[in-house]
């Protein structure tokens, strides 16, 4: 499929199950219809660990990949199996800056008590996906939404990501398609002036 975008990159920071990655890809071609491209594995962030909290800056690691060139990718999602913080929250499943470049989506906290059946792995798959859509979302500027049926309602927790679906409501929605045709504009401008 050719979203008439460069493709959003999704690339794994240190040791990340490859089913994983490739599951968060297929998942943003799928439902987001936009094309994807799995980079090369970064290394560890061993630069955004805190001593103090005994976890991950997500914020020093956004600024990190937003500082490296990606110039075949439109915006990038890192996937990262560690647990993530940012100052106001005690533990995030993912991160994103609004309107920025790039996301984070840590699989940490988003498995199974159990992953001993295909059950488990499926529900840590579907976990991951909504967390990259949404933060993705961000991304495109795409704010919290109200509505508790939207991937865009803010989870605070498993239980709320568990009930939060894989689909925008309609406002989103049409606030994406209208986003993703001003990027594509701008990309076609820039493309003619090279």
């Amino acid at each position: 499929m050719n979203s008439g975008l460069k493709p959003i990159g999704v690339v794994p920071l240190g040791e990340v199950c490859e089913l994983t990655v490739k599951s968060i890809a297929a998942n943003i071609l799928g439902y987001l219809h936009l094309d994807t491209l799995i980079l090369p594995p970064m290394e560890h962030p061993m630069y955004a660990y805190n001593e103090r909290r005994h976890q991950y800056d997500a914020g020093a690691m956004i600024t990190a990949m937003e500082s490296l060139s990606f110039p075949q990718c439109d915006k990038i999602v890192g996937v990262v199996d560690l647990d993530l913080f940012i100052p106001i929250f005690a533990h995030v499943f993912g991160e994103a800056r609004q309107g920025g470049r790039a996301a984070l989506v840590s699989i940490s906290r988003l498995k199974p008590p159990s992953l001993t059946s295909q059950e488990a792995l499926n529900l840590q798959m579907e976990r991951a996906a909504k967390v990259a859509l949404h933060e993705l979302c961000h991304l495109y500027d795409l704010h919290h939404c109200m509505e508790g049926l939207c991937l865009m309602h803010f989870s605070g927790g498993l239980e709320d990501l568990d009930q939060t679906p894989l689909y925008l409501c309609r406002y989103c929605s049409l606030y994406l398609r209208d986003a993703l045709s001003v990027k594509r504009r701008h990309q076609r401008a820039a493309e003619k002036n090279t």
